[in-house]
């Protein structure tokens, strides 16, 4: 029995909870979160969790893991803390804000030999990772050219948006860490551009709502990635990926197959609504893949060091994108 703790009943957390409770042999024995109501007690209730604190979970010597999915700004002292006991943990990202404490919070972790894996869990999407798979074996030939677009039904609340990292640090996390998964290759230049074009409520939270990065690497790759809080066709999520033999496509999942025809035209299913739900599988298989480390010392797909790298690359956005100009990116690069 793989006997786990939660931090964090809210969104996220649920989907982590239910996941790993559906697991074979998986007990989630403590659930923290500081909110009291509804939703914790019935996350409670049905994972057969009991609602602890923090210091319960770590003087707990019986458990194999610890889940983070609590609020942002509490990722890097509950990574440290579980390390410290001696307990693998899944953290979602990004590890902080500051992308100093960032990597302050990994050069602690690591040191205590912990395995840890991080929450990008397009990794681990049946789609996106045969892409990946397919570029790595040669089939497709060398890649050349990486297109993203992540597009959000609709805007977040401005109060969301101050306490998440923004649309930055928040979001385009996904897409650095994909662009890194697919490229497999230092990037050199890093050039964001980006506006408040949505969410007039959004701009005085002082982020934007609209933004495109292009990244290149050393020997002339590029990867270029669209960001939206506001998508009219729905929940947004497409790739491309433009090879010498072949070019590789990622397309909206409906949220069913079937196709409507009559006289006038066609019609079809639109996108899954959210990311929770175009995700679903992949949620489900970053959970037996956290398990599956546990137990066997499986290496997961997503690392500290990918949570780190992946920052690094949003940091040089960030930078960009408030000096208008492409910042040189290195592996020794820090904001």
């Amino acid at each position: 029995m793989s006997r786990l703790a939660i931090f964090g009943a809210g969104r996220i957390g649920q989907i982590h909870a239910r996941n790993a409770v559906k697991l074979a042999g998986v007990d989630l024995v403590h659930i923290v979160d500081p909110i009291a109501g509804p939703s914790r007690d019935t996350l409670a209730a049905e994972t057969g969790a009991t609602v602890s604190d923090a210091e319960s979970v770590f003087a707990d010597t019986s458990l194999d893991g610890v889940i983070v999915a609590s609020s942002t700004d509490t990722h890097a002292d509950i990574l440290i803390r579980a390390a410290d006991a001696g307990f693998p943990v899944f953290c979602e990202k990004p590890i902080s804000l500051d992308f100093g404490r960032v990597e302050a919070v990994a050069q602690k972790v690591s040191a205590t030999g912990v395995p840890v894996m991080l929450g990008f869990q397009r990794r681990y999407d049946a789609s996106f990772r045969a892409v990946r798979d397919r570029i790595a074996s040669g089939a497709a030939g060398r890649l050349e050219h990486v297109i993203m677009q992540s597009r959000d039904p609709s805007p977040p609340p401005a109060s969301y948006v101050k306490t998440s990292g923004g649309m930055f640090r928040d979001t385009a996390i996904h897409d650095m860490d994909m662009a890194r998964f697919l490229l497999e290759e230092d990037v050199a230049t890093v050039y964001a551009v980006g506006s408040c074009l949505i969410s007039p409520e959004i701009g005085k939270a002082g982020d934007i709502d609209t933004l495109m990065i292009t990244l290149t690497t050393g020997s002339g790759r590029m990867a270029q990635v669209t960001n939206c809080r506001r998508g009219p066709m729905g929940y947004d999520q497409r790739l491309e990926a433009l090879c010498s033999d072949e070019v590789l496509f990622v397309e909206n999942q409906p949220q069913s197959t079937v196709r409507i025809v009559r006289p006038e035209g066609a019609t079809t299913a639109p996108p899954e609504n959210y990311f929770l739900d175009r995700f679903a599988q992949a949620y489900r298989d970053e959970m037996a893949a956290f398990v599956a480390m546990i137990r066997t010392g499986a290496a997961p797909l997503a690392t500290l060091t990918d949570g780190v790298e992946a920052q690094r690359l949003v940091e040089a956005a960030i930078i960009s994108h408030q000096t208008g100009a492409p910042v040189q990116f290195s592996p020794d690069w820090r904001p």
